[in-house]
Order: C-alpha cells, then structure tokens, then sequence
C-alpha cells in the first residue's frame, strides 16, 4: 500500500468517545507527506487514574481544546479518498465510529486496515505484536509510545513495510 493515513486516538477513559487526543500520518506514494495532531476535549471529560497513566494526560490538558467535531474538520481533507491504517484498527476505528455517532455526524464508512493484524502474519516468531515491538521489527524506535501522533507514526512506518 503506497497511500494511505495512518491514525490513533488516545482516550481519558473507558468510554470510546473519550478521545482525547489524535495523531495522523499521511502516506502518499510511499512518503510520508504530512502530519497532524491534536488534543481533543473528551465527551464524557473526565480522566481515570489507569489512562492518564498509559497517556499521561489529563484534564488540564485539555481543558481548552476544541472538541471533536472542529478537530475532524481539520483531519477530513487531510484523509479524503485514503484508506485509514491503525494498529489493533478495532480500538480506533470503534473510537471514531462511536464519537461520530456521540456527536450525530454521518461516518463515511472509511476503509480501515489493520497493521496488528497484518504483523501477527508477516512475523509469526514475535514474542508479542505490540506497537513498539513490531515498529522496533520494521527498524523504527518508538521513543514516545502512547503519544497519538508518534503511535500514528510507528503504524505508518509499519504499513510501509508490510501492507
């Protein structure tokens, strides 16, 4: 696959409409040809303990930030007519489906692959298909992991190499 956005969300809390923040990685021809990120006011907007420890954000961080209709209005013309890659698609494609539907907006039915997926069959011998160690596997370091645009990033690398 030589085109295509790579994206990840990151949540305040179990609720998949609490995306808090939003990386996205646009691949065209093989190159990665532009970047985006943004925190994101989550809807229900609180923060647990477990999230902000994965993420370490927190409400503070976001007290401020458009929420994400206004968000996504960034992101669309960026991804238009580009098939959407995410590792483990189930968690962020279920996050995008569910804040669209949270704030009554039509999905356009993207097309998602997933880069989880698609490592479980490329290298078999992996001790496990986390995102840092299959990006690790591909030759890139992961040194932000959790940060939704570094994660958007590791998932594009990985696209590249076995999509």
């Amino acid at each position: 696959m030589r085109d295509f956005a790579a994206i990840d969300f990151e949540t305040a809390n179990n609720e998949r409409t609490s995306v808090c923040s939003v990386g996205v990685v646009v691949v065209r021809d093989g190159e990665i040809t532009d970047t985006y990120y943004s925190l994101i006011q989550p809807e229900p907007n609180y923060y647990n303990y477990w999230c902000t420890r994965v993420h370490g954000l927190t409400r503070d961080d976001t007290e401020e930030a458009r929420v994400f209709p206004k968000v996504w209005a960034d992101i669309e013309p960026l991804i238009a007519g580009l098939p959407l890659v995410a590792h483990n698609k189930s968690f962020d494609e279920g996050c995008l489906k569910a804040v669209f539907r949270c704030y009554q907006m039509d999905y356009p039915d993207y097309l998602f692959h997933c880069t989880y997926s698609a490592s479980r069959r490329a290298f078999p011998y992996l001790a496990n298909h986390q995102l840092q160690t299959v990006a690790a596997e591909c030759g890139y370091n992961l040194a932000r992991h959790h940060h939704a645009l570094a994660d958007a990033e590791a998932c594009a690398w990985i696209a590249r190499e076995i999509l």
